[in-house]
């Protein structure tokens, strides 16, 4: 048999291991909605001022997540079922179906505003990234994968941008954890900011949009906030993700031309159409059905369900299953082995993200292109 061959019990057994790990993620799925209509109507929870209407599903489900992540680990079964803990697969199953429930037009001219904030967001944070993580000394395979995990959306971006550069599996497994633990805690924080500072729900979608780093904590925030805060929000992060091939494209002919004097994989058209986000065209491709009225609209409470519900349904069980597989994706263990440095800048642009995500977002969503008007 050979080296790389995996032989039929093996197959079977990671098949088996998948299925279970799908299975627990379901169940978990389940609790973390049942946790949701526990509070929600709970003026008070636990005394601390926050009304239970706020700890929507996204909140339960990470939780939970991170509650099994070291149990699993700890009874090592954690591997055995990660083939089922399908974080992107569930996220872009719902957000395909997010498109089915936002009109074209709406999207048409959020759109604008998404393009160009995404424009503006990922370029001077780009470089504001590239530039500080140099002043601390990181390899710039290192610094090109997290300032495009800062700059465009998170994960995706950083594997794609690791493609690119031909990044060590050490750096982006770094990145990629950093990413999940900074992205929830902003998840939960940046509504209660948004809040407490009264943001109209489009201006808090784009900022959500523009400084939450994951695309799943940012469709997590905007569910918290609200329906348009959701919508805007995806719309922004969407418009982000779709610089993904571009910027793949950039770093890869920086990286073959300069830093390995032509070594790496010479870039192509082929490149940005491999690194662009393809649930980008499923969501605007879905939302044209709902606007030519293919897809009928989400039916009123109290009305009989229809297709648009039934949808809305799936998207919102696709969600939650994806925060439980985004929970138990962390992996603390590999930001001890970084050192303090690419955590601090992580942390510095961050910051500085979303301070200028707040102001850009005001002025592109609260005046130039005011969503819904």
């Amino acid at each position: 048999m050979a080296k790389n061959s995996v032989s039929i019990p093996e197959q079977q057994n990671n098949i088996f291991g998948a299925l279970l790990g799908i299975i627990l993620v379901v169940l978990l799925a389940v609790f973390a909605h049942w946790l949701k209509l526990q509070v929600y109507n709970i003026k008070n929870v636990a005394g601390l001022g926050i009304p239970g209407s706020v700890l929507e599903y996204p909140i339960w489900a990470v939780i939970l997540g991170l509650i099994l992540n070291p149990i699993l680990k700890r009874l090592n079964i954690y591997h055995f079922l990660k083939p089922g803990f399908r974080t992107e697969l569930f996220l872009k199953v719902g957000l395909v179906l997010l498109g089915a429930g936002i009109n074209i037009v709406f999207i048409a001219k959020a759109g604008m505003g998404g393009i160009l904030q995404g424009i503006i967001m990922v370029t001077s944070v780009f470089f504001f990234s590239w530039w500080l993580s140099g002043k601390f000394g990181l390899p710039d395979k290192l610094r090109a994968v997290m300032s495009t995990a800062i700059a465009v959306c998170g994960v995706s971006a950083a594997i794609a941008a690791a493609g690119a550069v031909l990044a060590k599996k050490e750096e982006i497994t770094y990145i990629t954890t950093l990413v999940i633990i900074v992205a929830l805690p902003l998840m939960v924080l940046s509504p209660i900011l948004a809040s407490a500072m009264n943001l109209p729900e489009p201006v808090a979608g784009a900022w959500f949009g523009g400084n939450v780093d994951t695309t799943a904590a940012v469709v997590g925030a905007g569910t918290i906030y609200g329906k348009v805060a959701q919508e805007v929000a995806t719309i922004v992060k969407s418009s982000q993700n779709a610089l993904i091939g571009v910027v793949a494209f950039l770093l890869s002919l920086y990286f073959s031309t300069v830093v390995n004097g032509g070594i790496a994989e010479r870039p192509s058209l082929m490149i940005i159409w491999q690194r662009f986000p393809k649930f980008v065209l499923g969501f605007i491709f879905a939302s044209i059905l709902l606007s030519i009225g293919l897809i009928p609209a989400a039916a009123a409470a109290g009305k009989d369900l229809n297709v648009g519900n039934v949808i809305t349904w799936v998207k919102d069980w696709a969600f939650c299953i994806a925060f439980v597989c985004k929970g138990l994706d962390v992996s603390f263990g590999e930001l001890k082995k970084m050192g303090w440095n690419p955590f601090i800048v992580y942390i510095i642009v961050t910051i500085i993200n979303t301070t200028l995500a707040l102001i850009v977002a005001w002025l592109i969503f609260g005046v130039l292109f005011p969503y819904g008007k």
